[in-house]
């Protein structure tokens, strides 16, 4: 609760003092008597002890009124205006490879896609540490493989895109393995081509190299940079050998050791085309440090302050007052009055 006209509240100090002063006026007044002495052993009824509680409801009663002209209030509705942000279009690789156990979460190994989408989810959220969330961005999120697919388009509810990417999971069919980079980043600018109110940026997230799709990676890097999108890439995971689940003679999945390889000449010739940045990740941290630092890159621009709707309170208070006044009147004119 706020009060709109907080100095208003001032004048509760003016309270005891009027209340002091109407006792002392009230004690010049009545009726003479030669002695009362004669009423010193009758005892004082309840009512008699209430009618010196009278003043009191006059002075709660003013106090409500003070307070209702200070109008107070209560904010109801708490609402952040996007005017113009950063449109992010997060493309992450889903292929076989992805599967390769060879990161970390929190010391323990996990495979490539669940340190990403972990990792991705911290950058969006904010984990309280390094990365501040981004929650003032329109994002949006493309997975591919030998095909790329639109997960989800530009949002600011974020809550759906990562329940969304919960649900994201290796390909399971051969015939849809494979990378086709240059076939996603064309799939990331159809995302964020309707942002054109906003600064344009692409994460491409991969642990391979180009071997599937029409376009080639840099033919599109290069229709990016003439539409004014910014490619970050980011290769994820180690090089050389590592475990990995493959298809087992009789179709079941098993692990084994499998050479691994990431065309870091492509994805950083895509970053440099379009003006990002290329990245190498090796483990969960390391994929945090990669997206302070974009965080520290892509600043949110002209999102306008959140407010806050208020509804005004003096109603209640002003209710009270009047409740708290006509009860003392009524009281002080029939079951309480007294002579004079």
């Amino acid at each position: 609760m706020r009060f709109a006209d907080p100095w208003v509240l001032l004048l509760l100090a003016a309270i005891p003092i009027l209340f002091v002063l109407s006792r002392r006026w009230r004690g010049r007044a009545g009726v003479g008597f030669s002695s009362t002495a004669v009423l010193d052993g009758v005892p004082r009824s309840g009512w008699l002890r209430f009618r010196l509680a009278l003043p009191w409801l006059r002075a709660l009663a003013l106090a409500a009124f003070v307070v209702a002209l200070a109008r107070p209030q209560w904010g109801v509705e708490a609402t952040r205006i996007f005017t113009k942000g950063i449109a992010i279009v997060m493309v992450v690789d889903v292929s076989s490879s992805m599967g390769a156990l060879d990161l970390k979460i929190d010391d323990e190994t996990a495979n490539r896609l669940e340190v990403v989408k972990t990792t991705f989810r911290d950058f969006v959220m904010g984990n309280g540490e390094q990365l501040n969330g981004r929650k003032d961005d329109l994002i949006g999120m493309v997975t591919f493989a030998r095909f790329a697919d639109s997960l989800s388009p530009l949002t600011l509810d974020h809550e759906a895109l990562l329940a969304l990417l919960d649900g994201v999971n290796i390909v399971s069919l051969s015939e849809e393995d494979g990378t086709a980079i240059g076939d996603a980043i064309v799939m990331g600018l159809d995302t964020v081509r309707n942002a054109t109110d906003a600064n344009q940026v692409m994460i491409l997230l991969t642990d391979g190299s180009n071997n599937s799709g029409d376009t080639d990676p840099r033919a599109a890097a290069q229709v990016a940079a003439a539409l004014g999108v910014k490619i970050y890439t980011i290769g994820a995971g180690s090089k050389g050998w590592a475990m990995m689940p493959v298809r087992a003679r009789d179709g079941g999945m098993e692990l084994r050791s499998t050479q691994v390889f990431i065309d870091d000449y492509t994805l950083e010739t895509i970053a440099t085309l379009t003006g990002g940045q290329y990245f190498r990740a090796t483990d969960a941290e390391a994929l945090r440090e990669i997206y302070a630092e974009i965080d520290r890159l892509e600043k949110t621009a002209n999102v306008a302050e959140s407010y806050q709707r208020y509804i005004e309170g003096f109603p209640v208070f002003l209710f009270i007052g009047l409740a708290l006044l006509l009860a003392e009147v009524a009281l002080a004119n029939t079951r309480l009055r007294t002579v004079p």
